[in-house]
């Protein structure tokens, strides 16, 4: 099944810059990278699938970055060497810079890897101008759609978002695969997992096999306490963030809670949101708000897997949704929040350069929309359209609105 990153870094290959794909783990870079590994091969273009999990292959490229001439063909066309878990170099920025500086023009390279890999602190400033990102979340509705083999549904998806009068007849069903697709997350592999129990039982794996390894390669001494950390988010996600309360609450230093939210953040299990400001006197302009990247882990962190609806913070369980949705369209870097010392708040402002910026809030329930609330907002910022999502009552309009 190809993400919709795979047309993407097709587009990519053509350059000159390495193709870096990045994301937390379990969530299809391997696979992604064996498709995009087919692709080329159908085009007969020379290539090279190397796995740095193998030791023999890994001793070789430590000795010396030349030592990849040993793994390449002899042939005169430019040669598109794959590597799968590049982190498991000492030093992959060194690699990939002495690779590019050399040999840009013979050799391309696509590459995986995880946290170790891009927790450097010098990995931007060693391959600036040398490599581009793609980041791979996990699965999208629409992906879930896809890999559930509901083409149906996802035409009727594709007619609602193109089409503002189009009334579905299928939107119950709809709403039944994206209330599943909110419980268990879009982790592949839960995804495919037909079984309710399997599908806890792999994200359980996740969080405690693959994180561990998150863990061990960021260097984190005290697992106990990283752990803790990552369940209170869990469970206070659209929530404002107070390191000094966290710190006080796992007892622990101010300095580790902030080493702990940078490896979460550098893992791709949580995103920091910072807040929209002129420098407005009662403007918060310090606290970012606290978001997960898959719903699928709130929950098994949280040990909840009830329904949306029931959900006692079923508001702001729909917010880190919508959050996941704008972040995968605009980027997270183009996502704010404004909120005011005195509690008037917008969920979402979002700006790319060149466009207008726009404003959402998101509430469970149309009904406990109160338009007055925002007049302060509006007259701050009369030049930054407010829009309102909401869940219930479920309608076309919610694929409209950006989910």
């Amino acid at each position: 099944m190809e993400r919709d990153l795979y047309h993407k870094i097709i587009e990519h290959l053509d350059k000159k810059e390495h193709t870096i794909i990045t994301g937390a783990r379990q969530t299809g870079k391997s696979t992604l990278l064996k498709q995009i590994l087919d692709y080329c091969g159908k085009k007969n273009d020379p290539v090279v699938f190397l796995n740095l999990e193998n030791k023999d292959i890994l001793t070789e490229l430590e000795q010396s970055p030349l030592n990849l001439m040993k793994f390449l063909p002899d042939t005169d066309k430019k040669i598109m060497v794959f590597l799968d878990e590049v982190q498991y170099l000492s030093d992959p920025s060194n690699f990939l810079k002495l690779i590019y500086d050399e040999y840009k023009d013979k050799i391309k390279i696509i590459a995986t890897g995880s946290i170790a890999f891009y927790i450097e602190r010098k990995f931007n400033d060693s391959l600036a101008g040398r490599k581009h990102i793609f980041f791979l979340p996990t699965c999208s509705f629409d992906e879930y759609l896809k890999f559930i083999d509901a083409d149906q549904l996802l035409n009727e998806i594709y007619q609602i978002k193109n089409k503002k009068s189009y009334k579905s007849l299928a939107l119950q069903l709809i709403k039944k695969e994206y209330d599943n697709y909110v419980i268990f997350g879009g982790y592949p592999a839960v995804i495919l997992e037909k079984q309710i129990n399997e599908k806890i039982s792999i994200l359980t794996d996740i969080r405690d096999s693959f994180i561990k390894k998150d863990i061990l390669e960021s260097g984190v001494k005290n697992e106990i306490d990283f752990y803790k950390l990552f369940r209170i988010l869990a469970a206070q996600i659209g929530n404002l963030l107070n390191v000094n309360e966290l710190s006080k609450t796992l007892k622990i230093k101010h300095e580790t809670v902030e080493n702990y939210l940078y490896v979460l953040q550098k893992c791709f299990h949580i995103a920091l949101v910072r807040p929209y400001s002129k420098n407005i006197r009662n403007e918060l302009t310090k606290m970012s708000k606290v978001y997960l990247l898959d719903t699928g882990m709130i929950n098994v962190l949280t040990n909840n897997f009830q329904p949306l609806d029931e959900k006692i913070n079923k508001g702001n369980f729909l917010e880190n949704i919508y959050y996941r949705q704008l972040a995968r369209h605009y980027g997270m870097s183009n996502i704010n929040y404004w909120r005011t010392t005195n509690g008037n708040e917008v969920d979402f402002i979002i700006h790319e350069t060149g466009k207008p910026s726009c404003a959402v809030e998101v509430k469970y329930n149309n009904e406990k929309i109160n338009k007055v609330k925002y007049k302060k907002f509006r007259v701050d910022y009369p030049e930054i359209d407010l829009s309102f999502a909401y869940y219930e009552p479920f309608s076309e309009d919610f694929f409209r609105s950006g989910i």
